[in-house]
């Protein structure tokens, strides 16, 4: 008897997709600034490759997810709060399970920390990319989002629990190509989210506190690689 799946989402918050990548994909939409003002409007094809990267370890830790993309950076990595929060407020509209956001802030504003706080309530798990040391970043500083950064040690399929101040959980490095310059803590969390994508479809329990004892259960590693 074949294994029952979980229909799950995940959204994805990033540079969009590519055309090949669409019908992994339920809905995509961009959140652009334009003339000081915030509009939503039709996501276009992936100018920077990176939400493709994205999209391309999500897909393959958890085949049976759907995607929502919400497109934040154009032709540059460039982005605001306004933007990220207006895009985590959509796909929590969209029903998703796990938001993807694989990148960093340096600005705390409360339109970021409340769009997160309303996708936590909706029971959303936020996976976020965080430094493995450095100043903090947002969405990850904000409480119940998964701190997630990059682990030199993980293969693709392994997590370390780091639980130090500047990550919860660490994951592969690389993108599925192993370009080495896309490397870094923005893929070890598509990894994460990946994984986190896998456990909900094949059954796993939903809720932050279920899916943090799992990411715990399976660790590989534990604590920060001490280095000589």
């Amino acid at each position: 008897m074949a294994e029952a799946r979980t229909e799950v989402r995940i959204g994805i918050v990033d540079s969009g997709c590519r055309a090949d990548q669409l019908p992994w994909a339920d809905d995509q939409a961009a959140f652009v600034i334009e003339e000081g003002q915030l509009w939503q409007g039709e996501a276009a094809a992936d100018a920077l490759g990176h939400g493709s990267a994205i999209a391309d370890i999500i897909r393959a830790q958890a085949p049976d997810a759907r995607l929502v993309v919400a497109q934040v950076f154009g032709e540059r990595f460039s982005t605001t709060t306004a933007q990220v929060a207006a895009a985590i407020d959509w796909l929590v509209e969209q029903q998703v399970a796990v938001i993807n956001l694989s990148l960093g802030l340096r600005q705390d504003r409360p339109q970021l920390r409340d769009a997160c706080e309303r996708a936590l309530k909706a029971g959303v798990l936020l996976c976020a990319a965080s430094p493995a040391r450095g100043d903090p970043v947002y969405p990850s500083a904000y409480p119940g989002v998964f701190r997630m950064t990059g682990d030199a040690r993980c293969d693709r399929d392994e997590v370390s629990h780091l639980e130090t101040e500047f990550a919860d959980f660490g994951g592969h490095v690389r993108p599925l190509d192993g370009r080495l310059g896309a490397s870094g803590a923005s893929m070890g969390c598509a990894h994460l989210s990946g994984l986190l994508a896998r456990y909900l479809t094949e059954g796993g329990r939903p809720g932050v506190g279920n899916a943090r004892q799992w990411l715990i259960d399976r660790a590989a590693y534990r604590g920060p690689e001490r280095r000589r």
